[in-house]
């Protein structure tokens, strides 16, 4: 039996500010059957060059849980935590795909941005 999943995105803003990093769509709130997969997807605007984008998770009353992170345009570094995530990001966005949903993947998911030096 297939159990309904509810994964719902939470933004969070660069570190400067004109750094931004936000929802793609108006679409938060995602639901999904146990063992589907679930691509959730943020826009961001930088005037950096060296781009690392952050994906994490929230249970309630919990600390946040790392997820991976992804280097974008001049970063290339990849770190990721549970191999059924993976993240592909462009010049403007960063996706997180989750391969087969578990139902202990309900959660608050978060996408952050962090600049490095020019």
């Amino acid at each position: 039996m297939k159990r309904n999943l509810l994964i719902i995105l939470i933004i969070t803003s660069g570190v400067l500010g004109a750094d931004q990093i936000g929802p793609d769509d108006q679409e938060i709130d995602v639901f999904r059957k146990e063992g589907e997969p679930v691509t959730l997807k943020c826009s961001y605007d930088s005037s950096s060059e060296n781009v690392y984008l952050f994906w994490y998770r929230q249970y309630p009353n919990r600390a946040l849980q790392f997820i991976l992170y992804k280097g974008a345009r001049s970063y290339s570094g990849t770190n990721i935590a549970d191999h059924r995530f993976e993240s592909t990001t462009s010049w403007s966005s960063t996706e997180l795909r989750v391969r087969e949903l578990r139902l202990a993947d309900t959660a608050l998911y978060y996408c952050a941005l962090r600049v490095g030096a020019q």
